[in-house]
């Protein structure tokens, strides 16, 4: 399965919310990718850009583009990104794919 990794920040309105009643989001977002048949992997919060980052595993492109729209249609984010994460031997596959690709700049 495709692995993910989100990247989030909360509005100042859920960090309110989570200071007057501190809650684990990790177990929700393990409920939200289950959902779908995927996994969490993890789920960390940071210091800089973002608040938080999630790795996730997820059958399809689909299945995680759902889980991200229900996530950031939920009002409590002020950003949510998620980049599509390539293995090693896929970013190989796509190496050799890409020689035969004629690029042509543009006005060129």
């Amino acid at each position: 399965m495709p692995l993910y990794l989100s990247r989030f920040s909360y509005t100042p309105e859920t960090w309110a919310r989570l200071i007057a009643h501190p809650e684990d989001r990790a177990k929700a977002a393990q409920a939200y990718i289950e959902s779908v048949g995927g996994k969490l992997h993890g789920f960390w919060y940071a210091f800089g850009t973002h608040d938080g980052y999630n790795l996730w595993e997820a059958p399809d492109n689909v299945s995680m583009a759902a889980v991200a729209l229900a996530i950031s249609g939920g009002g409590a984010l002020a950003s949510f990104e998620t980049t599509v994460l390539l293995t090693v031997d896929e970013t190989m596959d796509a190496l050799r794919r890409a020689e035969g690709i004629r690029y042509r700049a543009p006005g060129a």
